[in-house]
């Protein structure tokens, strides 16, 4: 049999350790293109590029088989030109990151690495975003690894329905690794946001963006909770929105 194909994208940029470590476990399962943004795209969700030109360049990052190539675009143009133009068919897995940073909760929305997996769930294509709660650029993602490979050989095995991909966030490794894997749900929590403002040399006010993580959800069964306990965490995300406990009240509602 043929091996699977794997198309590998992230929103940190094509060089980033994490892209580069889950190129290297992507390599021994299956046949490898890593389509990735040419600069960080950290935070911009499901942006799509359509006011400007796009390019998708190979490049040559490291040694290995899979192929590379540099995008302009978001995380989402990645995927959409990955699929469209750049792979030979249809990929059998998308997999993206393995981000610098947590995705758990609410961060699912705003993320670029998150939001290429969901893209690939809208193909119909089985697709996972992996994030590790380090930001560091010298991250350890070598504990992490081989939960990596076996999420994904599950995801190949047994497949997604379409519109629904997996967000897997790992904790930092510390001692003795991990403790296992949890199948969560995704916790009640927020950013409260606040805005740094200050001057440039000119004397124009700017800001930056800062803010505090709440997590409202005193529950057991959640990803935050699973992190916290030192459990790698799996959360089924879908593309549907539809807050669907709401159609019954909204329909005796009175719109005429």
């Amino acid at each position: 049999m043929s091996k699977p194909l794997i198309l590998v994208c992230n929103d940190d940029g094509i060089t980033a350790p994490g892209i580069r470590n889950l190129t290297e476990v992507m390599n021994g399962i299956g046949e490898v293109y890593v389509v990735a943004p040419d600069s960080p795209q950290s935070g911009m969700g499901h942006a799509i590029t359509i006011e400007k030109t796009l390019r998708c360049d190979p490049v040559v990052i490291d040694e290995g088989p899979q192929k590379d190539f540099s995008c302009s675009g978001t995380p989402v143009d990645c995927v959409k030109l990955a699929v469209n133009v750049v792979l030979p068919r249809k990929p059998d897995l998308i997999v993206s990151g393995i981000n610098h940073g947590s995705n758990s909760s609410i961060n699912v929305i705003y993320s670029g690495t998150m939001s290429a997996a969901v893209e690939g769930s809208l193909e119909g294509i089985p697709s996972i975003g992996f994030s590790l709660l380090d930001y560091s650029w010298q991250a350890d993602f070598g504990p992490c690894k081989p939960f990596v490979d076996r999420i994904a050989r599950q995801v190949l095995e047994h497949g997604l329905p379409r519109g629904i991909c997996l967000n897997v966030n790992i904790p930092k490794a510390d001692g003795p690794g991990y403790k296992g894997v949890r199948v969560c749900r995704q916790a009640d929590a927020n950013w409260v946001e606040e805005f740094d403002a200050r001057q440039d040399p000119r004397g124009r006010g700017y800001y930056w963006l800062t803010g505090t993580f709440k997590n409202y959800d005193p529950g057991s069964d959640t990803d935050e909770q699973a992190l916290k306990d030192g459990f790698i965490s799996i959360v089924p995300v879908q593309s549907d929105l539809t807050a669907k406990g709401m159609l019954e009240t909204l329909n005796k509602w009175s719109f005429e």
